[in-house]
């Protein structure tokens, strides 16, 4: 079941400046991005050889000198890895403060390396260490293995001392999904649910019938929307083969922890950051949900980059900071 366009304009926008007073670097940006975005998924539609070219993202990465002022430490899982990032600024025991982390990338490429920048800038500017989390992925294995590997890092949190209460959720594009996903499966197993989520630009419906419909459909600076059927058929996979994955804004979301929604005004992914609002404002739970102007696809992982980005960590800093200790607002 597709999505249908909400009819509330309970949107909070927030963006650094007027239209004109973009930043350089946020013009640059979006410029660099509809190019190099709609070149690549102009390749054609995904083969095995174009999946294994994208997947290579990460090993590139690895290449980067690491971010300085943090400290890195591994950590192994049965099937996945995952690594902690600590700034130094973060000096606080992760008992008393956690952000686990997932990865965008459409469910089959990025991974610790191509977000570890990133997620070291959501460290400094929340001061709280953050657990990347490099799950499973496509076609390795279907989303709903990738949420189970997510649901894996989360119950590892609370083995290992980290209240619910100061667990934040965060996850960018296929990680925004992963946010809600896990969150849902941790309800329906009886875990405790995390104090909030942290979504930027997440895809949150499998189906991409609204999107193809949305005002954004031909504005988009990454994902071309004749290309969202070759990557919803891909996401569904084979239903005789494995349990489809769902589609978190179709859920119920009762009960919700408070969530932070971050979305570019320009993406199609705003189609579905919009419903997802709606709905969990339907359900009585807390949601604050930013339209970004002059931004790119999950731009706050770009961490320092502009002064733009900064302003995004900062808000989500705030965020973070008042759902771990407990004083969450419902602007």
């Amino acid at each position: 079941m597709g999505m249908r366009l909400p009819d509330s304009t309970r949107i909070l926008r927030r963006a650094r400046s007027a239209r004109t007073g973009l930043s350089y670097r946020s013009r640059a940006l979006y410029a660099a991005s509809w190019a190099a975005g709609h070149s690549v998924f102009r390749l054609g539609k995904l083969s095995p050889n174009s999946i294994a070219t994208l997947q290579r993202l990460d090993s590139l990465a690895s290449r980067a000198p690491a971010p300085r002022n943090i400290t890195l430490t591994p950590v192994s899982f049965d099937g996945f890895e995952a690594e902690w990032v600590r700034a130094h600024r973060a000096d606080q025991p992760h008992t008393d403060g956690t952000i686990l982390y997932f990865h965008g990338g459409g469910f089959f490429f990025c991974g610790l390396n191509t977000h570890r920048r990133g997620i070291a800038a959501l460290s400094s500017a929340t001061r709280l260490p953050a657990l990347s989390v490099a799950y499973r992925q496509l076609p390795e294995t279907p989303i709903p293995g990738s949420v189970t590997d997510c649901l894996t890092a989360y119950q590892h949190l609370l083995d290992d001392g980290v209240p619910a209460e100061k667990i934040v959720l965060a996850g960018d594009s296929a990680g925004g999904y992963l946010t809600f996903a896990t969150a849902l499966r941790a309800r329906e197993i009886g875990l405790p649910l995390p104090s909030g989520i942290v979504a930027t630009s997440p895809l949150l419906d499998i189906d991409s019938t609204a999107r193809t419909a949305h005002a954004n459909a031909r504005r988009d600076t990454y994902i071309p929307t004749n290309r969202l059927a070759d990557l919803t058929d891909f996401w569904r996979g084979d239903p005789e083969q494995h349990e489809p994955p769902i589609s978190p804004v179709n859920e119920d979301l009762t009960g919700m922890p408070p969530s932070l929604i971050m979305v570019a005004e320009s993406e199609v992914l705003l189609c579905d950051a919009e419903i997802m609002a709606e709905r969990l404002w339907a359900a009585g739970a807390q949601c604050k949900l930013q339209v970004w102007h002059g931004q790119v696809h999950a731009f706050p992982v770009l961490g320092y980059f502009s002064p733009e980005t900064r302003a995004a960590l900062r808000q989500i800093a705030v965020f973070t900071r008042d759902t771990v200790s407990g004083t969450a607002r419902d602007d």
